[in-house]
């Protein structure tokens, strides 16, 4: 097998410009096709994701007029605006600078964010954070005729996994402690959206009690168990692993620990700042990472939302139970 890359090693000349313009080709150009590919007019589901739910929202946001969503290009503009109308359609809270956008000048891209507020008097005012990132690396020179980087499991997988998680929470029971939803831009430039969140929090990181990143969960990994089951990278590092083992959650230790996947993706910027955080995936390091052919065709839907429906689960956990912790020499 190929050297499998790094999540963040491939990094391309970002396009800077102001997020106004960008939003301006996204009203000109392209929110008629954003509100068809989601169905903005019709209500957010109820209850389990399904293979059908989660593969029409994938579809959206890895679709070739989003050219491959490039952090600060038009097609991550697009990107951005699928994921703010589906969290309205959720219900969360906007909670960016301009509605669901917290502007990233280091990307003059956005972070798209909304929060679900907590119930419970005392825990509420602890929160969670769930990410992903939502842009990928734009477009290259044909290969077979196809130059556009779809990021269809890089990862738009996980961007439908924190939207749909939302969806799934926001149903009710509500949660406990407040929960707050990012899609980050820019990780694949080096990570400037998750930090820039980090250095303009929503909420003080003094009540961020974990970070919960999902990354790459379109195709299921053998050595994890195969379909419906995810892995967790620094598993062994806080109590937040064993907590979804006593709970049933069919969530594993990371099977890849040479890889180093706990440092390659944005989860590292909170761990690094004392908060318990990882990044849940099913990675099988498959030959399509950071390729053109790595698009809706190749995603096993019936296995991303079996462990969507897992994240849930996971995220109820932070949301309503104890408090997770690290354990000795953990914390990064």
């Amino acid at each position: 097998m190929p050297r499998v890359m790094r999540w963040t090693d491939l990094k391309l000349r970002q396009v800077f410009r102001p997020w106004s313009v960008v939003l301006l080709v996204v009203a000109v150009c392209g929110q008629g096709s954003v509100s068809a590919q989601t169905s903005a007019s019709s209500p957010a589901r109820s209850g389990a994701t399904t293979p059908e739910g989660t593969l029409a929202l994938l579809k959206a946001l890895s679709d070739d007029s989003l050219q491959g969503r490039r952090a600060g290009a038009p097609g991550a503009a697009k990107a951005a605006a699928i994921i703010a109308q589906e969290m309205a359609r959720i219900g969360l809270e906007p909670a960016g600078d301009s509605g669901y956008y917290q502007r990233v000048s280091a990307a003059d891209g956005a972070n798209v964010v909304g929060i679900l507020r907590g119930t419970d008097q005392s825990l509420g005012q602890e929160h969670v954070v769930v990410g992903a990132h939502y842009d990928h690396i734009g477009m290259g020179p044909p290969i077979s005729g196809d130059s556009i980087f779809n990021g269809a499991d890089d990862d738009a997988s996980g961007t439908v996994d924190v939207l749909e998680t939302a969806r799934q929470l926001a149903a009710g029971p509500r949660p406990r402690r407040t929960i707050i939803f990012v899609a980050f831009t820019n990780e694949e430039g080096g990570g400037s959206g998750s930090e820039w969140y980090l250095n303009h929090p929503v909420l003080p990181l003094t009540s961020m009690i974990a970070q919960l990143q999902v990354e790459m969960i379109g195709r299921p990994d053998s050595l994890a168990g195969g379909p419906g089951r995810g892995w967790l990278t620094g598993y062994e590092r806080s109590t937040l692993g064993d907590a979804l083992a006593k709970a049933g959650i069919p969530i594993v230790a990371d099977p890849h620990p040479e890889e180093n996947f706990f440092y390659r993706s944005d989860n590292i910027r909170f761990a690094q700042r004392g908060i318990v955080a990882h990044t849940l995936s099913s990675y099988n390091l498959h030959s399509d990472y950071h390729a053109v052919t790595d698009d809706a065709a190749h995603v096993d839907a019936a296995h991303m939302a079996a462990v969507i429906n897992a994240t849930a689960k996971a995220v109820r956990i932070l949301a309503d139970g104890e408090r997770p912790t690290w354990k000795s020499g953990g914390q990064p």
